[in-house]
């Protein structure tokens, strides 16, 4: 269900959702920021997207998308890899950096659920629920390797000179195909796959 129908029909749901929605796709692209920062690159830190103010980082059309669909995304946080030393490095580090945030604000969130005795039906309860599963799931979206998604380059990364290329060839068409294979349900089996795969993880690091 897309958010503006959950507005309409249950503006309390509405606001369940769309606040921890919102704020794991901006903690997603602050990471991606900070870490190219760490590293020797202040671009997104000169350009201040190295923020929690939302305004710094919704894209239209994704906050649109989000609103509609459910799923979206931010302006991607502008990083400067030939400022970083090692640049195949710096590419792996800053890439993985939205996907490891949102698992850690996950775990989290899921620890602060099972760590106080809250009603399920509460908000509080609620909150933290929804910010765990919004972050799993849009780790796991992310680390798909497909243009222009995280795993894309995080896969570049490690790749041979010719995937690189083939990648960064399609990564033009990038939005058009992952759209179209949402649409058609494909890409639906790998990210279940990845969030067994994140949620497993997680469970292991609960007390």
């Amino acid at each position: 269900m897309g958010l503006l129908n959950l507005l309409v029909k249950d503006p309390l749901g509405f606001i369940i959702i769309a606040v921890p929605l919102l704020y794991a796709v901006i903690f997603h692209e602050l990471a991606h920021g900070w870490v190219a920062y760490r590293l020797g690159d202040p671009t997104a830190k000169s350009l201040g997207r190295l923020s929690l103010n939302p305004l710094k980082h919704l894209d239209p059309i994704g906050t649109l998308m989000l609103f509609l669909f459910g799923f979206g995304w931010a302006r991607p946080v502008p990083v400067n890899l030939n400022l970083i030393r090692d640049r195949r490095r710096g590419m792996i580090l800053v890439s993985s950096a939205g996907v490891v945030t949102n698992m850690l604000l996950a775990f989290c969130a899921l620890f602060l659920y099972r760590l106080f005795p809250l009603t399920p039906s509460s908000i509080p309860a609620l909150l933290l629920y929804y910010f765990a599963r919004i972050n799993i799931i849009l780790a796991a979206f992310n680390l798909i390797p497909l243009p222009p998604l995280d795993g894309s380059k995080i896969l570049m990364g490690f790749a041979s000179p010719g995937v690189r290329k083939l990648l960064s060839q399609i990564e033009r068409y990038g939005l058009i195909i992952l759209i179209g294979l949402l649409y058609l349900g494909v890409l639906n089996p790998v990210i279940v796959y990845f969030e067994w795969i994140i949620l497993s993880f997680i469970k292991l690091l609960l007390p």
